[in-house]
């Protein structure tokens, strides 16, 4: 069963459209299986009703007219309890529902599973025979694993619009790809994808221009990839056996064959195709006739076949003398993985918003997009996103929508909505110098995030009292290698003469996560709970010391350095990264420095660190927790996978109980607590973390505004009364539906839609 499960799967991801994948599945299951009938239906945009959608074996004109609503037969039955159910004759059963001229009455043995993806079902998957009898529970287990493979693909169908043109073809308008809302905002720009090409999958149809420059540049690159397979051939001859060097002339007689060149160049000249898009197409059919054959070593192949389909389009791009298309002047950056690299190729006013297939809400990408002002879309999916080359796309970060090529109604509704945002900035703009106190005059400070010296600008200008934050690994991030002691020390001293007399919070390197040195890769297999933050840099001492004196040489001269350690686990930790430090201070007397000890904090982020916030409180001067790591490790959830992002939430009651705690902890032992993170961007969990007893909170510059307008609407009591309600509730939802009421009835329903 394991290879008709395999086939039946490659044809249906074959398949050119959604009807035909459908069409595919149930042909190919009833034929599996032996049995008289296969049918598909599929739920509603609003899951109220089943319709089926295809069949074999049942009436096909049937398709895309019968509805059965949730509670109507035993589809409904097997949606409703969300698990299987075998019947030796389906007639018998209560709830079984005959639909006129479509249903057979012969038919008793029933096998229905369901189609569930991310805990909603899509639809149900079933079998018939005319036999009366129960399938065997090998049966079982093949149908409900098809149906688990099946609903993966329909959940793309879904996200993309297909499923609804299926069910209502009627309807008309522009279809919304859905995502995970990464950073707020709206923008309307033009699909920017970078390293186009790396995939074959993602290459764009584009016509040929030229198609005598486009056969020179294909056979060109089939002449390099051929010199490649050779040299290498020759470089490795003597460490191989024969049978392992006849590998590679294996390799060059696929490369060289006549027909993959010839259907290549048929799609140059006679289709008039662009050359890397007539080569795709030539690699991919070859690709899906051997991951369709019975015989495993020709199944393997195909991986070969991709393999030099991704060489030869490597040379294609490189060598083909294109010049680069220049950047939209509303650029939207779509990327299965963004880089701080990507972003850094795209001139700052050009850039207007970010889509990522990868990632959620709380990926660095994501975090970066908030800080520096524009929408962003994460989780969107796999898709061949080189088809969206060059479309005019609205990015909605509020609602995590990406709209394709949207109709004129929807791009009107998106201008209106662009316009109302900008009056909002104007008049929160104008809270700028005013300070950030509750209705009762309470005062609470309010601190900027920053990570590059470009940063400087904007912070100055957005009201902050200093920098709350700032991630030195960015200047680490954008260097072919460590930086020296002078080089960080320039830095650090422009950041604070820039910022003096307000402070600036310096966390020192913290790398690994999802946060690597391009000169310096760290692999391993669980990064989030692996060698990062001060594991790493007390393991390096040689690194975490020259970042130490170049912060204090830095500090000299303005004396409003604070440090800030990242990541600690254990007191030992704080220990040693203290001995470390007050080395590092006593080279620097040494050699003739002025330079005085700074204020020293420590991350809580870990949960081995929160509850022992009461003694590492008692070892430096301050306590900062960073809620986005605190919320991923105490709930045990990636915030960069997509298949869970609805279970990361930082007003989960486990969060906010544990934040009330460092902060009860920190005061019990005089130190003051910072938040920071994107629970203290939220206005509405901004004004619970003020009323828990925060004493500071440090933000996006883009974020702080809001932040403002919303602990100035409250008073202290409010605040401390809101925090009371919610360490009390059970439930996220609870807690949302709380802050939500509480900025409505302050006036602030307009910000509301940022608690997402």
């Amino acid at each position: 069963m394991l290879e008709t499960l395999r086939r039946i799967v490659q044809d249906v991801s074959a398949a050119p459209d959604l009807p035909s994948a459908l069409a595919i599945t149930v042909n190919q299951i009833r034929d599996a299986m032996h049995v008289a009938a296969c049918t598909l239906y599929l739920a509603d945009e609003d899951n109220r009703e089943y319709v089926l959608m295809a069949t074999a074996g049942l009436n096909p004109r049937a398709v895309g007219r019968v509805r059965l609503n949730r509670q109507q037969g035993l589809i409904g039955l097997v949606a409703e309890r969300q698990e299987p159910l075998n019947l030796e004759d389906a007639a018998r059963h209560p709830r079984f529902h005959l639909v006129q001229d479509v249903d057979k009455e012969d038919y008793h043995a029933f096998l229905g599973v369901p189609l569930i993806q991310y805990r909603r079902v899509l639809g149900v998957l079933t079998i018939q025979h005319t036999a009366s009898r129960q399938f065997h529970p090998a049966e079982v287990d093949f149908l409900v694993t098809i149906a688990a493979q099946l609903a993966s693909t329909l959940n793309h169908a879904i996200l993309s619009g297909a499923t609804q043109e299926l069910l209502n073809p009627l309807a008309t308008g522009t279809r919304a790809l859905q995502g995970i809302a990464g950073a707020p905002g709206v923008a309307m720009g033009i699909v920017t994808i970078p390293h186009l090409l790396a995939e074959l999958d993602d290459v764009p149809d584009r016509r040929a221009f030229d198609p005598s420059a486009e056969e020179a540049a294909f056979r060109a690159a089939i002449a390099t990839v051929d010199n490649e397979l050779r040299g290498a051939c020759e470089r490795l001859s003597p460490l191989l056996p024969p049978t392992e060097q006849a590998l590679f002339t294996v390799h060059r007689m696929m490369l060289s064959s006549d027909s993959l060149i010839g259907d290549t160049l048929a799609g140059i000249l006679q289709a008039g195709r662009w050359a890397p898009a007539a080569w795709r197409d030539a690699v991919l059919a070859r690709v899906r006739l051997l991951e369709r054959a019975e015989d495993p070593y020709l199944s393997a192949r195909a991986e070969d076949i991709r393999d030099l389909g991704r060489r030869v389009l490597h040379h294609l791009r490189a060598g083909s003398g294109r010049q680069t298309e220049p950047v939209a002047e509303r650029c939207v950056l779509v990327a299965e993985e963004m880089s701080v690299a990507h972003l850094a190729a795209v001139p700052p006013e050009r850039l207007a918003g970010l889509v990522c297939l990868r990632g959620s809400a709380l990926s660095h990408v994501a975090i970066l997009a908030r800080a520096i002002g524009i929408p962003a879309i994460m989780g969107l999916g796999d898709r061949p996103i080189g088809r969206y080359e060059g479309c005019a796309v609205i990015v909605d970060g509020y609602q995590g929508r990406i709209y394709i090529e949207p109709d004129p109604a929807v791009r009107e509704e998106y201008r209106q909505l662009i316009a109302a945002e900008a009056e909002l900035s104007a008049e929160l703009n104008a809270l700028r110098d005013q300070p950030t106190v509750t209705r009762d005059g309470h005062p609470l400070s309010l601190y900027a995030k920053a990570g590059l010296l470009t940063d400087i600008a904007t912070v100055r200008d957005s009201g902050a009292e200093g920098i709350g934050l700032y991630r030195t690994e960015f200047a680490f991030m954008v260097r072919e290698s460590f930086p020296s002691e002078d080089e960080q020390y320039q830095i650090y001293r422009q950041m604070l003469a820039a910022l003096t007399p307000r402070p600036v919070v310096m966390r020192t390197l913290d790398i690994g996560g999802d946060k690597t040195l391009p000169y310096f890769p760290i692999e391993e297999k669980n990064p989030f709970l692996g060698w990062r933050g001060m594991r790493f840099t007390l393991d390096h001492p040689e690194i975490f010391l020259t970042q130490l004196r170049a912060m204090l040489r830095a500090n000299a001269e303005f004396n409003n350095l604070r440090i800030l350690f990242p990541m600690i686990t254990t007191v030992e930790e704080v220990e040693e990264a203290l001995r470390l430090l007050d080395q590092a201070h006593r080279e620097l007397r040494e050699d003739g420095w002025p330079a005085a000890r700074p204020p020293i904090g420590v991350m809580i982020e870990v949960p081995s660190a929160a509850w022992q916030a009461a003694q590492l409180a008692r070892k430096v001067d301050f306590l900062s927790v960073g809620t986005n790591d605190l919320t991923q490790y105490l709930l045990a959830v990636d915030r960069d996978n997509a298949h869970i992002a609805g279970l990361y939430d930082n007003l989960h009651p486990a969060v906010l109980k544990t934040i009330a705690h460092i902060i009860a902890e920190g005061h019990h032992a005089d130190r003051l607590v910072n938040l920071c993170g994107e629970m203290a961007a939220d206005p509405g969990a901004a004004v619970l973390l003020l009323g828990m007893g925060a004493d500071s909170l440090s933000a996006s510059t883009v974020s702080l505004p809001r932040v403002k307008w919303a602990i100035r609407s409250f008073t202290r009591a409010e605040t401390r009364e809101l925090a009371r309600q919610a360490l009390q509730l059970d439930t996220v939802r609870q807690v949302r539906r709380l802050l939500n009421d509480a900025l409505r009835r302050a006036g602030l329903g307009e910000i509301v839609h940022e608690i997402h």
